[in-house]
């Protein structure tokens, strides 16, 4: 294949619904179809970027080489997916807890709700669990503790 040799075609709708568009493929072995599921899936790939940028804040790539891509974003995709699932998970009835500030309300779970179940998971598994008496320490009233395990979370 020469440089900028690419297959090409055109996709419409039967009933006229939607506009046409041009799909290209550098794949010359690829079928139409296969060519069609690509740019598909790639739709949903670039909506899923987009939709990190607007809601989660990503930045945008600005360089496309192996080494960058390679860095953050799919990183944060990732922990981003795991808390979620986590809290899921933790949250047993599929409804994480959510926080209310006194500025706003919340109808659902915001990802810093999310973070804070797991948070709390974590550091109740922690020092909740594997406390040993020999170990110096000053009495804390359980009401405290618990202020303390629910509160901090989500200020972290």
């Amino acid at each position: 294949m020469s440089p900028g040799e690419r297959r090409s075609g055109l996709v419409a709708d039967p009933e006229g619904q939607l506009r046409m568009e041009a799909v290209f493929c550098t794949d010359l072995q690829a079928t139409p179809a296969q060519s069609l599921a690509w740019v598909v899936m790639r739709g949903s790939l670039a909506v899923t970027f987009e939709e990190s940028r607007a809601q989660l804040g990503l930045a945008t790539q600005r360089q496309w080489s192996d080494q960058a891509i390679a860095r953050p974003t799919p990183i944060l995709l990732a922990r981003f997916a795991l808390v979620t699932v986590l809290a899921l998970q933790l949250s047993g009835d599929g409804q994480s807890p959510v926080s209310v500030p006194a500025w706003y309300h919340k109808g659902a779970a915001t990802f810093s709700d999310c973070l804070a179940l797991v948070r709390r998971h974590l550091w109740c598994a922690r020092y909740s669990v594997h406390s040993t008496p020999q170990v110096e320490c000053m009495q804390l009233p359980q009401a405290a503790l618990a202020l303390l395990i629910h509160s901090v979370p989500l200020a972290a």
